[in-house]
């Protein structure tokens, strides 16, 4: 969209970025969320990414390392989330420019793959495929539906396994 620019989050966006949450899911969980990672191992500032429209930040965007569980190994991967757009400004496209940067700021860092739980039909349009199709499952308590993922290096999903969220995702999930 044309305006919309998507950057690094700085220390001097974290109210805004906490506005925006506040805004977009009408509740304080998320911005919870948000803190307790920015505290964790898992947190790189890197990949927590804001929009702006017009000098104002509308949306936010955190990936977060999460490790992909298998029978004999184990990868690290990102788990996007959470996502959040000024309602105001939705359906501007300012949602699919903070996942398509969210994807190649992981592909850039040479991260395998991307998850995320949300509304497939998004994902879907932005290249993610339902983790179902690569036998994936999340130790969260959430529909297997919902859970979507993208590769970033091919075959990085092949075999599936258990995507292992932080646990600072039991307070929103």
């Amino acid at each position: 969209m044309q305006g919309v620019s998507v950057r690094r989050e700085s220390s001097s966006d974290i109210k805004a970025v906490d506005v925006v949450h506040m805004s977009a899911f009408e509740g304080e969980a998320e911005v919870g969320l948000i803190d307790a990672l920015r505290q964790s191992a898992g947190f790189d500032p890197s990949l927590s990414l804001v929009a702006e429209f017009h000098g104002r930040i509308v949306g936010h965007v955190l990936l977060t390392k999460a490790r992909l569980q298998r029978e004999r190994d184990g990868a690290d991967v990102l788990v996007l989330a959470p996502l959040a757009v000024v309602p105001s400004q939705s359906h501007r496209g300012i949602g699919s420019s903070l996942v398509n940067a969210a994807v190649e700021a992981g592909r850039s860092q040479g991260y395998g793959a991307i998850v995320v739980i949300g509304h497939p039909e998004f994902y879907r349009r932005l290249g993610f495929s339902s983790a179902q199709d690569w036998d994936l499952r999340c130790n969260l308590p959430v529909p297997a539906e919902a859970v979507t993922a993208i590769e970033l290096l091919s075959g990085c999903l092949k075999g599936g396994g258990t995507v292992v969220y932080p646990a600072q995702f039991s307070s929103v999930y």
